[in-house]
């Protein structure tokens, strides 16, 4: 099981030591790392050419993580693929348990694990809705992310396969690719924190854009469209979208946010009119 490991990157010279020490210091060593720098202004590539030599770096114009990531994925010379987002780290022993679990469940195209959260240095408790599972998992995926991109080891053809990362979506680009993922293979999960999430930072895209439901119901609304849902998940997926639908009406209305209400007032109309019409296969 060959690993390239790929670490998108935007001005992050603060933490980017961190997450690739992390990576260097696997008890099972990885074969390839990748730093995609996303149009940094803070000199953090030249840091890690400096510090970290073997370090492949791709460079481009900001174009978001997801385009950070697809191009990363794509000039990776192994067919697993480790993502790393450059806030977060690796406990020493997550390459081995993964190795570990293929060498159990060989025909599994995506291998995740528990984590550890940090927010602003001291380690916080995530709530039951975090917890993460294993097997087919679309259904959980539905209310938020159930999945960290940084506790991936996935397959490249089957990234492929999906379409990628959705290069139009500012956030939840991860939320989207779990359920087009999800609702097609099962994935394996080590029941064991082997990640460390490092939170509370003002550059986080949570923090970066409001009404994250947004892009879920986008995400959402297109899978729903696509025809490719059974009839079990495509009714689960359609009482999430409806139900996150009236969340973010009624919030952008209590906010004045008009661009909102119009957007998402007028997909709420029309899934009234249309959606029941829309053949789950």
């Amino acid at each position: 099981m060959r690993i390239s490991v790929v670490i998108p990157s935007h001005n992050r010279s603060a933490t980017l030591t961190r997450a690739l020490q992390s990576v260097y210091h696997q008890s099972s060593p990885v074969d390839e790392v990748i730093l995609v720098d996303d149009g940094s202004t803070d000199a953090s590539g030249d840091l890690v050419a400096q510090r970290f030599p073997q370090v492949r770096i791709l460079r481009q114009a900001n174009r978001g993580v997801s385009a950070a990531r697809n191009r990363g994925i794509a000039a990776a010379r192994y067919e697993w693929i480790a993502l790393l987002d450059s806030d977060d780290s690796w406990l020493p022993h997550k390459i081995r348990a993964v190795r570990e679990a293929r060498g159990k469940a060989p025909d599994f195209v995506l291998f995740h694990s528990d984590e550890i959260w940090v927010r602003n240095g001291i380690r916080v408790n995530p709530m039951r809705k975090h917890r993460k599972d294993g097997g087919w998992i679309f259904e959980k995926c539905l209310p938020l992310c159930a999945i960290s991109p940084s506790a991936t080891v996935m397959q490249k053809s089957t990234l492929r396969e999906l379409g990628m990362f959705d290069e139009t979506l500012p956030a939840c680009e991860d939320y989207d690719l779990w359920l087009r993922l999800c609702h097609r293979h099962p994935v394996y999960y080590i029941d064991q924190p082997l990640i460390v999430k490092h939170g509370g930072h003002t550059d986080q895209l949570s923090r970066r854009y409001p009404a994250m439901d947004q892009y879920r119901l986008r995400a959402l609304h297109r899978l729903l469209l696509s025809g490719d849902l059974p009839a079990a998940y495509f009714r689960a997926a359609e009482s999430v979208f409806l139900h996150k639908l009236e969340i973010l009406i009624n919030g952008a209305k209590k906010h004045r946010n008009q661009a909102l209400i119009d957007e998402f007032g007028t997909l709420r109309e029309t899934w009234r009119k249309h959606g029941g019409t829309v053949a789950p296969c």
